[in-house]
């Protein structure tokens, strides 16, 4: 861990020693330093701001009301985005228990309600200008798109990402190994295909 990681661990572990004390200075600090993080990996999986929103929300309310719970087994960072998944995954049922509720009223819209979460991921993406890698990561499976972001956008080591995953860490190798393979041969198509599915964008 570098010197600076180690200050900003520091700083968030007496915030949230001091948000065990109900002190709103330490929450409005520990929020700014984890809230942006927090919504872009939320947003990753929801393709949605406003229940990405609602992530960071519910998850720095339950910051508040256990911060005594963090345990101590990982950073607070990981601890953080662990809470925020589960947040996430409760969500995603939701979204799909509604998606299949309404299922039969939607049947003449195609594959509208299938379509969402792509198009708002790629919607975000557009604007980061980062269309090819967002094509291809929203080809890779769940748990493997959200290994890779956990690696490259949190840097997180394999022991935390196995800690928010709630699996095994060989089982995160596994995922990174097949995401960054697929990634790859993804971009590597797209690369050598003038005519994909990139060919003419915008216009229509």
């Amino acid at each position: 861990m570098h010197a600076s990681s180690r200050q900003d661990e520091s700083d968030l572990r007496a915030d949230l020693d001091a948000i065990i004390e109900q002190d709103a200075q330490a929450m409005k600090r520990f929020y700014l330093a984890l809230a942006p993080s927090t919504f872009q990996f939320a947003m990753r999986r929801l393709s949605d701001p406003v229940q990405a929103e609602e992530v960071v929300v519910e998850t720095m309310y339950e910051v508040w009301c256990h911060a005594s719970r963090y345990a101590g087994q990982s950073t607070i960072r990981t601890w953080v985005l662990g809470i925020a998944r589960h947040k996430l995954l409760d969500k995603l049922r939701d979204r799909y228990r509604h998606q299949h509720e309404s299922l039969d009223d939607e049947a003449e819209g195609g594959n509208d309600a299938e379509s969402e979460a792509p198009e708002g991921f790629e919607r975000v993406a557009r604007r980061e200008h980062h269309d090819m890698i967002v094509h291809c990561a929203g080809k890779l499976p769940e748990d493997q798109r959200e290994a890779l972001h956990l690696a490259l956008y949190e840097d997180l080591p394999l022991a935390d990402i196995a800690l928010v995953q709630a699996c095994p860490e060989n089982t995160v190798k596994t995922r990174l190994f097949h995401a960054r393979r697929k990634m790859k041969e993804c971009l590597q198509r797209l690369f050598k295909d003038v005519n994909g599915p990139f060919a003419g964008a915008g216009h229509g």
